[in-house]
Formats: C-alpha cells, structure tokens, sequence
C-alpha cells in the first residue's frame, strides 16, 4: 500500500480540527458511586455538569463517606469519558486513514 505524505499531514491537520475544545464539550459521560448514590456527569473538558446526590447519602456524621462517594463517582465518569473519547478519536483515524490497520 502506498501513502503520501501530504495527505498523511492534511488528515492529521483535519482530525486536530475535529477536536478542538468546543467540539470536545458535546462529549458527555455518567459516573456513579455508592449504588447511584451520587451521580455526576462531566463534559468532554472533564468539567463537571452536574452532580446528584441522593439524600440518603447525606449524614453530616459522615461528611467524608460523602466526600469519598464523590470522588469515587467523578472517577466513574472521567475513566467512561475517556474511553469515549478513545472509541470517537480512533473512528475518526480509521475514517482519515482508509486502508491501515489500526
């Protein structure tokens, strides 16, 4: 098989573009912990969007059993969002690169 490398630079110039920040906030991922006692989301910045916590999952007694299921579920969606992320960019390799075995 025969590549040039031109086209080789111009795909990889055009999958940089195909992730630039604003295209990576339209990722999402769900991360939980405790059962679903606390559920965050982040967006493909790694922000936080929104997070919930299930009243039950409160006891001001245990502040850090809540701050550890806290920790633990942002942990969930950041390992989710990054396989994600993963699949999406090596698809898009995949599309830009016809032919190669990746």
């Amino acid at each position: 098989m025969n590549f040039n490398a031109f086209d080789i630079i111009n795909n990889i110039n055009k999958l940089k573009g195909d992730f630039n920040t604003e295209k990576l906030a339209e990722f999402s991922a769900e991360g939980n912990s405790g059962g679903g006692l606390v559920k965050i989301v982040i967006n493909g910045k790694f922000n936080i969007q929104s997070l919930q916590i299930d009243p039950i999952a409160v006891d001001n007694r245990d502040i850090p059993m809540l701050q550890d299921l806290i920790i633990a579920a942002h942990s969930d969606a950041v390992t989710k969002l990054q396989e994600i992320l993963k699949e999406n960019m090596l698809g898009n390799l995949k599309d830009s690169f016809p032919g190669m075995n990746l």
